[in-house]
């Protein structure tokens, strides 16, 4: 199944590569019929990992795209929508996508560093300066965490908002990937001020002033890294995406990944899919939090218990799980994930849904998605041809 997924994988990609970059669906359904920031650099990643000199093509007109319709304050569009006579921008619907900026950054240095492109990278260096600066206001309090509103990034109608980890976590990787080529002191200062700060505030037992130290000893740590905190409080849930990504950038001690690792091992295995949940666990009707999933959406409610973002199963998060057990040496398990991310991914002869109820195994959301194509081939190259993330 293993080749037959990945060429299958490899084929989508190929049906979502246009002009103007990758869109997020082969489906015909208006919202996925876009070039988006955040779908089409993982798209890219993907391609990078491939080889495929088509798709790569098509991964630097996304960055292209992306780069040509900034916005004058430095935001990146969340998406655009081209047609034969203009460009629809969005950057953002119910709130601005922060996201898109640190995806866009990690995406150009991505490029440059597997295409040994160095110009695109200088070509592209103004605009990423805009996006760091537009970053560092995002600060607000210029403490170093970003301050997120609600339906700011990917889990656009879930319920993190203020200090999201997933966010502070993209913005240090695409800090990273952009020093790897300007070599400053003053980029590396700023990724351990963040860093630092990320393990003051969301690991247990740390040392150093808290944001927030009353809301701080009032958690229960859990084997992993909450998902967010704000003014309000903290939220527990566990966010795979992020904690992934922490695992991915060394965020915790050796112990403390070998304990996530467990714990995210011994969820996916407990559900049927054997893919590690989106969020979890599931806020349901009679819980505290239900209030903020029930209105924030914009057309449609599809945050039910175990569906979507509460509680739902993307095998996209889950090749991000997959690329961050192989880079600390878990190769058992990073093929066990691949297993699951193909299993899902050709149900119903192949059609990369792009996402799953975790209790039932109902799919969701549309067919023919193309990061959930990109899972597959990102785990798969990382497993068996050694791709690297730049880091």
């Amino acid at each position: 199944m293993t080749n037959s997924t990945y060429s299958k994988a490899i084929q989508l990609l190929h049906e979502v590569a246009t002009a103007n970059g990758f869109l997020a669906s082969a489906e015909a359904t208006s919202n996925y019929n876009r070039v988006w920031a955040r779908d089409g650099v993982i798209c890219g990643l993907a391609a990078l990992a491939s080889g495929d000199e088509q798709l790569i093509l098509t991964f630097r007109k996304t960055l292209e795209s992306l780069a040509q319709h900034q916005h004058p304050i430095g935001t990146i569009p969340s998406n655009i929508l081209f047609t034969n006579s203009n460009a629809k921008v969005s950057y953002g619907g119910l709130a601005g996508r922060v996201d898109a900026v640190t995806w866009y950054v990690i995406g150009v240095c991505h490029y440059a560093f597997h295409t040994k492109d160095s110009e695109f990278f200088y070509t592209h260096k103004v605009t990423i300066e805009k996006c760091f600066a537009l970053l560092e206001a995002w600060e607000f309090n210029n403490k170093h965490l970003l301050y997120v509103p609600l339906s700011g990034n990917w889990a656009d109608e879930y319920l993190t908002d203020g200090y999201v980890l997933y966010d502070q976590l993209l913005r240090i990787w695409a800090l990273k990937s952009y020093n790897h080529f300007v070599n400053d002191p003053l980029i590396t200062q700023k990724t351990e001020a963040i860093t630092n700060q990320i393990r003051i505030n969301f690991l247990p037992n740390s040392m150093g002033e808290k944001y927030h130290e009353r809301a701080y000893k009032a958690v229960n740590f859990k084997s992993y890294l909450p998902c967010a905190f704000s003014p309000s409080g903290y939220k527990t849930q566990f966010d795979a995406f992020a904690n992934s990504l922490a695992l991915l950038l060394n965020i915790s001690s050796v112990t403390h990944q070998k304990d996530l690792v467990n714990y995210m091992t011994n969820l996916a295995s407990e559900t049927k899919l054997g893919l590690v949940p989106a969020f979890w666990p599931p806020v349901f009707e009679n819980d505290e939090e239900w209030h903020l999933l029930k209105n924030n959406c914009k057309y449609e409610f599809r945050n039910y218990p175990y569906e979507f973002h509460n509680g739902g199963s993307w095998t996209m998060v889950n090749g991000f799980f997959g690329i961050a057990l192989n880079s600390i040496g878990e190769l058992e398990k990073a093929r066990t994930i691949l297993e699951k991310i193909n299993a899902a991914n050709a149900l119903h002869n192949h059609a990369f849904y792009e996402n799953f109820n975790t209790q039932t195994q109902v799919q969701n959301g549309v067919t023919q998605c193309a990061w959930s194509a990109a899972a597959t081939i990102m785990v798969h190259q990382s497993v068996f041809k050694k791709f690297k993330i730049l880091l």
